[in-house]
């Protein structure tokens, strides 16, 4: 039987990561308590046995006394309980933090508004493939403090903003912050609170990797701490990019070094290339072989519901990108897929995208989708709460260059009118720029919903 330690542990917030931190601190000896919002909270039948449980509001007077409070990245740390927690002096972290403390295994830190799932999974199979007993998780899969559970020789991190609010001096073997673009305004306040929580992540980093095309991702840290970058320019001797062959081959490149044809990875699109440029330089930065690594990008086949192909019905191809739930991953997307459809049939550029936008759209700007779906489609519908603030932002620019903007009352008016626009050669994509809540149960619901309208045909 483990003694006591002394102090009292407050859990803020349960779900599956607020289980797994009970559980580890229930494992390491401490006075554990448990304070949620609701009433019956998710995970509240797999905690361990007699663990103190306030419900049904955070309990203000539990958290004042607490040693330190554990929060859930879904609790803002304006919540007024959490705020009188912090004016009384106490500690409020994240289970970033506890994983951060509980190991010195290296880890591979990855956040930005976009691409962070793909990455992450992307450098986990790179990694997996070479050999290396690694585990992956985070604001991905598996909470971080289960990671620990077969002893991993690397770990490999998504994190979210939220995350990273409650995470101090990371000290990751090499961290990077993909792109940036408005996202979360609801919860950061404005683009400077949202670029700020991002850029915890490289606090005590070894290394880090910037986005060359992003001028954001670039951290205020010391210029002796190594550095390297990815875009979709030519790179420097130290860095990776891309180069083009007069044929018009696109090569992903180490300085003037070839390393693989892009038409050899099974995931397409520009912002593909980016994330596959992005994961070979955080490889590197961590000792991965390159042949190892450019194996793995020829068999990548990319994430569910990540501008995934769904199918191709009369000359017709469909892609489910439901996790494009801010603007930043839409454009992504549009330019992505826009560009492609572009360089495959360079001799009919008016093959065209069908874009369906909208839902919930946490107080963003829409306007940067102007200019690309005024390029790249022939149709955008909308949908959801917050279509006429889309169409406010869009109906001029759309307008101009005679591209319809359609507002429709749901997903399978959307997809049927996609339909009737579309020519062969086109591409139909779901790429909404919003959160789902408004009409699914969250983006997955709402990606599955999408396949099986197009697979009915």
């Amino acid at each position: 039987m483990l003694i006591q330690r002394g102090g009292l542990k407050v859990v803020a917030g349960l779900g599956k990561t607020g289980v797994s931190v009970v559980r580890y601190l229930v494992d390491q000896g401490y006075k554990v308590a448990v304070t949620d919002t609701r009433i019956d909270p998710p995970g509240l039948a797999d905690l361990p046995a007699n663990i103190a449980c306030h419900l049904g509001g955070l309990d203000a007077e539990l958290l004042c006394r607490a040693d330190e409070i554990i929060i859930s990245p879904g609790l803002a740390l304006s919540e007024p309980a959490v705020q009188a927690a912090l004016a009384a002096g106490v500690s409020v972290i994240g289970d970033i933090q506890l994983l951060r403390r509980a190991t010195k295994t290296p880890i591979v830190a990855i956040t930005g508004s976009n691409a962070k799932s793909t990455v992450t999974t992307l450098v986990g199979e790179m990694a997996a493939n070479a050999g290396v007993r690694v585990a992956v998780g985070g604001n991905l899969g598996k909470p971080s403090l289960e990671l620990l559970e077969n002893d991993p020789q690397l770990i490999v991190l998504e994190l979210s903003s939220f995350q990273l609010e409650t995470t101090t001096n990371l000290a990751a073997a090499v961290a990077v912050v993909l792109n940036l673009s408005e996202d979360h305004m609801d919860r950061h306040g404005d683009m400077l609170g949202y670029h700020t929580a991002k850029h915890r992540i490289f606090q005590q980093c070894e290394r880090y990797v910037i986005n060359r095309d992003d001028a954001l991702t670039r951290p205020l840290i010391s210029d002796s701490t190594p550095m390297s970058s990815f875009g979709l320019s030519a790179p420097d001797i130290n860095d990776f990019g891309v180069l083009r062959d007069l044929d018009g081959t696109l090569w992903l490149a180490k300085g003037r070094n070839r390393l693989l044809a892009a038409s050899e990875m099974k995931i397409q699109g520009s912002h593909n290339v980016a994330n596959a440029l992005a994961a070979l330089a955080l490889g590197e930065a961590v000792g991965l072989p390159m042949e190892s690594m450019l194996t793995t990008l020829k068999t990548f086949a990319g994430l569910a519901h990540r501008c995934q192909f769904v199918a191709e019905q009369q000359g017709v191809r469909f892609y489910n990108d439901s996790k494009g739930t801010n603007v930043g991953a839409t454009l992504a997307a549009i330019e992505g897929l826009g560009a492609s459809l572009a360089s495959v049939h360079p001799d009919q550029p008016s093959r065209k995208l069908a874009v369906i936008l909208g839902g919930v759209g946490k107080g963003q700007d829409f306007k940067p989708l102007a200019t690309p779906l005024a390029h790249f489609a022939r149709a955008v519908v909308v949908i959801g709460e917050d279509a006429p603030v889309i169409e406010a932002a869009l109906q001029t620019v759309l307008f101009d260059h005679q591209v319809p903007l359609i507002h429709v009352t749901s997903l399978a008016e959307a997809v049927a009118h996609c339909r009737e626009v579309s020519q062969a050669g086109d591409a139909v994509l779901l790429s909404p720029a919003c959160a789902s809540f408004d009409m699914f149960l969250n983006y997955e619901d709402r990606g599955r919903q999408f396949e099986q309208l197009v697979l009915a045909g």
